[in-house]
């Protein structure tokens, strides 16, 4: 069991074959830049697949239907905010922006623009139970092979790993943190919270956590 269980331990970013010698680079490798798209492309399935499923929504929009609620502003705008607000607390995490970070929020708004019309929606709760489970796990492999890219994470991953760094803590145990938090925060502004949302909250970690643990064990067994 205590084997099965190492993921939990996992404190950094495995370097793969494709990751980017520099993340703060304008001509990236092709390689790293062409998984940083895959994997972003995977992660916003898995968003897709939670929403899809009907049993409440990510933390972050839950926060952000919470700012509407205070403030007044649409769902896009007070999420655009939300990203902005949680750039600024890559200042004193010494995180830096890339094209990852750019990339993040393209890449996936397509796939949600676009693919999210064409998924299943079931009408038995076990069904969309699993749909969010699923989109869960697919949404941290997704992470996992764009972190590993090292060019640049999103504005929510770049606080985990900021906060990692900081702490030395485990992605699992800071991702988290972050996302009950979060959670937390949106429910007392009045967001909504669901099943799906919970799920996401305890289970995003673990489940990037256990994807960068899996894609390091199969591609280079090297101590995380």
């Amino acid at each position: 069991m205590a084997l099965n269980l190492r993921f939990i331990q996992v404190k950094g970013i495995p370097v793969l074959f494709w990751s980017s010698p520099k993340a703060l680079t304008i001509k990236p490798p092709f390689t790293s830049f062409v998984l940083l798209i895959i994997g972003l492309a995977i992660f916003g399935l898995g968003e897709a697949l939670l929403i899809s499923a009907g049993y409440g929504v990510s933390p972050w929009t839950v926060f952000a239907q919470g700012l509407t609620t205070v403030t007044g502003w649409s769902i896009g705008f007070a999420t655009f905010i939300t990203s902005i607000a949680v750039l600024v607390l890559w200042v004193p995490l010494r995180q830096m922006p890339g094209i990852g970070t750019i990339s993040n929020a393209i890449v996936i708004a397509l796939v949600l623009e676009y693919i999210l019309p064409h998924l299943p929606r079931f009408e038995l709760d076990a069904l969309q139970i699993a749909q969010a489970v699923f989109g869960i796990l697919v949404t941290g492999f997704g992470g996992a092979i764009y972190l590993i890219s090292n060019l640049g994470p999103g504005p929510r991953d770049g606080l985990m790993t900021g906060v990692q760094h900081l702490t030395n803590w485990p992605i699992s145990g800071v991702r988290a943190s972050i996302e009950i938090l979060v959670v937390i925060a949106g429910l007392s502004l009045g967001g909504t919270v669901g099943l799906g949302t919970v799920l996401f909250a305890i289970g995003i970690g673990p489940a990037v956590s256990a994807s960068l643990f899996t894609l390091n064990h199969f591609f280079r067994d090297t101590k995380l």
